[in-house]
């Protein structure tokens, strides 16, 4: 399994397996996102922050390729993706969660999660609608690297055959990012994690992202508003305010930042934004 890399190293322009260049979106005269840049170094965690109508999701939606922008380049291990639709970008190793799940809820974990993977699947209609031998080959390998990879990891064993509607929603969120996993990411943009979760479902939550990273290598790209687990989980942390960059740096340099404070807080209580932007600690350290 590879190790974390080391700090030094994220910043490093040759080391970002995603950079987002100049990116401008607009619908009709608003814009939504206004030069926007930045880059996720291999094998970090990137966590993108900033007030509520930041332009965070919309940020998200154009990296995955739901938006298309009006200027700007996004690019993917050195390969400009600006164009292409969001299939095609799965299936180079992007993948996601939403804010809000978006699972089939009259479905099984089990086969929610298998659902991930059909971006890689190479059977043909005749061989699917006959079960033919690639096709039931495909499916025995398919279910075996879910079941004994990625519902292990997750420690959702116990609900692999149970319905996702009839789940809690902290499992809820666990299970929509197995199926990204599943889709066999190198970057994972995870959108609100933990939104909504209690505190414990926040510290496994948390547990399961430093893992990815840290066992599978996989590259980590959020969008969080629990701020104390964006500054115990993060490398590199980006701010937004009405669609721009306002400050990136690391978690300490974040924190410091004035304009940070002002987006958060105008006039307000400068101590009291300060102490959110430390966060009361929600996980262990990296």
């Amino acid at each position: 399994m590879p190790d974390d890399p080391p700090r030094d190293d994220l910043s490093a322009p040759a080391a970002s397996v995603l950079q987002v260049d100049a990116l401008t979106l607009a619908f009709g005269g608003v814009k939504a996102l206004t030069n926007v840049g930045f880059g996720a170094a291999r094998g970090s965690i990137t966590a993108v922050i900033g007030p509520n109508g930041a332009g965070k999701t919309s940020l998200f939606n154009t990296i995955s390729g739901f938006y298309k922008p009006a200027q700007g380049r996004v690019l993917f291990e050195g390969e400009d993706i600006t164009r292409l639709p969001a299939p095609k970008r799965a299936a180079l190793g992007l993948a996601r969660s939403f804010q809000n799940i978006a699972l089939f809820r009259g479905m099984t974990v089990l086969d929610n999660i298998k659902l991930g993977r059909h971006t890689h699947l190479k059977t043909n209609v005749f061989d699917a609608l006959f079960y033919l031998g690639r096709a039931r080959r495909e499916e025995a390998e398919l279910r075996r690297d879910v079941e004994e990879r990625i519902i292990d990891f997750l420690e959702i064993d116990h609900i692999r055959h149970a319905s996702v509607a009839a789940l809690p929603y902290g499992l809820q969120k666990r299970v929509e990012m197995a199926r990204a996993l599943a889709m066999q990411p190198k970057v994972l943009m995870l959108d609100e994690p933990v939104a909504g979760m209690n505190r414990e479902e926040t510290e496994d939550m948390a547990r399961f992202i430093l893992d990815v990273r840290r066992e599978w290598g996989i590259t980590v790209l959020m969008v969080e508003h629990d701020m104390g687990m964006v500054m115990d989980l993060s490398d590199h942390v980006v701010v937004l305010n009405f669609g721009q960059v306002i400050a990136q740096g690391t978690p300490a340099q974040v924190q410091a930042d004035p304009e940070v404070i002002r987006a958060y807080l105008g006039a307000g209580d400068v101590g009291e934004l300060r102490r959110r932007l430390r966060g009361e600690s929600t996980v262990g350290a990296a």
